[in-house]
């Protein structure tokens, strides 16, 4: 036959669309030309698929050779084309069998010399073949990465050969069947609560933030120990669910990243010089950024009035959606940015503005231009703000009464509570709507007086007012409450007072 179809994936985002590469062998002057809106290293791919094909001990066609990738209105980029390419020459010309290719969907690039090399974002097309009831053929390389999803069947070759071999059924290659059992290994915990001494307020605020998925910002002098608080968080937040982890593991194979472990929530820790490209994602070709990477997990901003404000001003929209949309002139994505937003500043820019120990020596004019970096708008969607004031030596030298509660402990308390959440209404408190939340934290007559009062008193906008009942609701919680009382709300009020 002088044409074959074989199928394969583009990347699109955390979508992976189908593309048929469609192979026609005419007579004519011997070329190769690929159409169907080719990028520069897919048009390259000729070069490496003639080289490859002629290693490896195959004839390439001296024929005019037309390879069409349809929908031909999708953008195409990167070496994931060539295994596809040459397999399709091969069929075409005769050298592989006509049903060969049937039920299989290819992937990779090629050396010169015929080696497969792994290509980005193997772990959506994997996936996207499983949906329409495909094998994967694949570089071995990449394999660990398609094991994530345990489902599909993948089979890896080292290299042009032995695709065909297996194409051929003279040498078949195993089936790479994922298996989750060997993904979830209980991660050991490296910053324990247990070492951190006093900060009561600071430990109570982790677990809230925790246990409802809502954001803090910590806020005190330097070397009072905010930055090590906040590495304890994701010591205590639960698992994530196969489903969540096949969600994180997706975004950060498009990215060619190393895959967190399984089931284990992403902590992303940006320095404050990244740009707003690389915290929302972007480019001419749109990857994911920070924001996208921490992705049912943490991000943390430390430091962070030092970010640039239009970065800072840019994580507004996605902390409501729980998603960033990238639009370009020919077509937008969305990338998935559901994250906990944990952040740690400074008071002023010596950091010793209400220090009793040291004094501050920043003139009003600097404290005003460093608080202005974080808007107001912002600073509203940080659920709990709290003060993490220096501890006296005497109480960082002196041995505790009785040792601090570990990780280990507050994270049974914070799964117990997310069940209790969960059975209630299906999300996390930080996730629910204006509408859910003043039905599951409905108030007393006492309750919604005290809170009239205080939302006065404090001038909270409507935000701030839904964000405060959901902090209250997650107290309510971790005490397995089914009304929200006075106590919940002033203690929900409690962390609302740093500004």
């Amino acid at each position: 036959m002088s044409l074959a179809v074989v199928h394969t994936r583009a990347r699109m985002g955390i979508s992976a669309p189908e593309v048929q590469v469609e192979v026609h062998l005419s007579n004519g002057l011997p070329a190769l030309n690929i159409v169907g809106l080719p990028e520069t290293a897919v048009r390259e791919s000729k070069d490496r698929v003639r080289s490859a094909l002629i290693n490896a001990g195959f004839e390439f066609p001296a024929r005019r050779i037309t390879v069409n990738l349809a929908p031909a209105d999708l953008p195409k980029e990167g070496g994931r084309y060539d295994l596809p390419i040459a397999l399709g020459i091969l069929q075409a010309s005769g050298q592989l069998p006509e049903n060969a290719l049937e039920g299989y969907e290819c992937l990779g690039e090629l050396s010169l010399g015929g080696e497969l090399r792994p290509v980005t974002g193997i772990l959506p097309a994997v996936m996207a073949a499983y949906e329409t009831k495909r094998n994967v053929l694949a570089p071995t390389s990449s394999l660990p990465e398609a094991s994530h999803c345990s489902n599909a069947v993948v089979f890896g070759a080292d290299n042009l050969l032995a695709a065909t071999a297996h194409l051929n059924g003279t040498r078949p290659l195993p089936k790479s069947e994922g298996n989750l059992e060997l993904l979830c290994v209980k991660p050991a915990i490296r910053d324990n609560l247990s070492s951190v001494q006093g900060h009561f307020q600071a430990r109570r605020a982790l677990e809230i933030t925790a246990a409802g998925g809502h954001g803090l910002l910590f806020s005190g002098p330097p070397g009072t120990g905010k930055t090590m608080l906040a590495r304890c968080l994701p010591g205590i937040i639960p698992p994530l669910s196969d489903s969540e982890s096949l969600e994180v593991a997706s975004i950060h194979s498009l990215c060619g990243q190393s895959i967190p472990q399984w089931q284990q929530p992403p902590w992303r820790a940006p320095h404050h010089t990244a740009s707003s490209t690389a915290l929302t994602g972007g480019g001419s070709h749109p990857r994911p950024g920070e924001i996208s990477l921490a992705h049912r997990g943490v991000l943390f901003l430390d430091e962070l009035p030092e970010f640039d404000r239009r970065s800072l001003e840019i994580l507004r929209q996605p902390l409501e959606s729980g998603e960033i949309l990238i639009s370009r002139a020919r077509h937008q994505i969305t990338f998935p940015a559901k994250f906990q937003l944990l952040a740690a500043m400074n008071p002023c820019p010596c950091g010793f503005q209400g220090d009793k120990e040291k004094a501050c020596h920043c003139t009003p004019e600097q404290v005003q231009k460093y608080r202005r970096k974080l808007s107001g708008p912002l600073l509203d969607r940080i659920d709990l703000r709290v003060e993490v004031g220096r501890l006296p030596p005497a109480a960082l030298l002196q041995q505790p009464s009785s040792e601090p509660e570990s990780s280990e402990i507050v994270r049974e308390r914070v799964c117990e509570t997310r069940d209790f959440m969960i059975a209630r209404q299906g999300c996390l408190n930080a996730h629910l709507s204006s509408d859910d939340v003043m039905e599951k934290a409905a108030l007393g007559e006492t309750e919604r007086k005290l809170l009239e009062t205080l939302a006065t008193r404090m001038q909270l906008s409507g935000r701030s007012l839904h964000r405060l009942l959901r902090v209250a609701r997650t107290i309510a919680d971790i005490e397995q409450s089914e009304r929200v009382t006075t106590k919940h709300l002033t203690e929900a009020v409690s962390y609302r007072q740093v500004n």
